[in-house]
């Protein structure tokens, strides 16, 4: 990918918006273009953290639990979204994963370069600040659901927000979900299980809120996001 294609891509970022043409081709000179094929890792718990990460194409999940098998998602980033950006804490190595849901493009960041560009600019410190508050805000949200909501209440709020937030609009009312994830992946990040998630997508599908294809059930189809509730 040529110079000037990374340029116009950095510059379409919210995150990048305070930065003028100067540090945008600075960055865009740092910067790596990496491919992932699905499920690749981006980085493992106890991985050394070398790399801010934005997602060009594809999606990404990242959790915790690895390791020991018992996988808690945080978040699914999509495209150009940051990943992989609490680089703060002063810790040397991951305390989680990313791994792709699909086939993905990143664009990689030297740790070293972004803390220096978070240095000179106030402005694209404060927006990362405010991208860290919404994630904690997400996760605040999923422990308040978990109290206070039933499992069906979760997958299908899962389903509204993947819809209004990340969906494809086609036609009038339909939107498409291209969420990549397995029933035990969504079970995971709706803190359900795989077997409730099945007979929940089962059951909207009957009443044809929803539609899917057993061969593809990471894509969604939803027929009125407003029917969701």
């Amino acid at each position: 990918m040529k110079q000037s294609a990374k340029f116009m891509l950095l510059r379409e970022l919210d995150l990048f918006r305070s930065l003028d043409d100067r540090q945008i081709d600075q960055v865009a000179n740092q910067a790596i273009l990496q491919k992932y094929s699905k499920g690749d890792f981006l980085f493992k718990e106890g991985d050394e953290i070398a790399y801010v990460y934005i997602v060009q194409s594809g999606s990404v999940k990242s959790g915790v639990g690895e390791k020991l098998n018992k996988v808690i998602l945080k978040e699914i980033v999509q495209k150009n979204e940051i990943l992989g950006e609490n680089i703060l804490s002063g810790h040397r190595v991951r305390a989680e994963f990313a791994q792709t849901l699909t086939e993905t493009t990143v664009l990689q960041m030297p740790v070293r370069f972004f803390k220096d560009l978070l240095e000179k600019n106030p402005q694209l410190c404060q927006e990362l600040t405010l991208i860290l508050i919404n994630k904690i805000g997400s996760l605040e949200t999923r422990m308040t659901n978990f109290v206070f909501k039933k499992a069906q209440s979760r997958i299908v709020d899962f389903l509204k927000n993947t819809a209004m937030t990340k969906g494809i609009k086609i036609g009038i009312d339909e939107v498409l979900i291209n969420h990549g994830l397995s029933h035990k992946e969504i079970a995971n990040i709706t803190d359900t299980s795989r077997q409730t998630v099945a007979r929940v997508l089962g059951e909207l599908k009957k009443q044809n809120i929803i539609h899917f294809s057993p061969r593809k059930p990471h894509k969604i189809l939803v027929r009125n996001v407003m029917n969701l509730s």
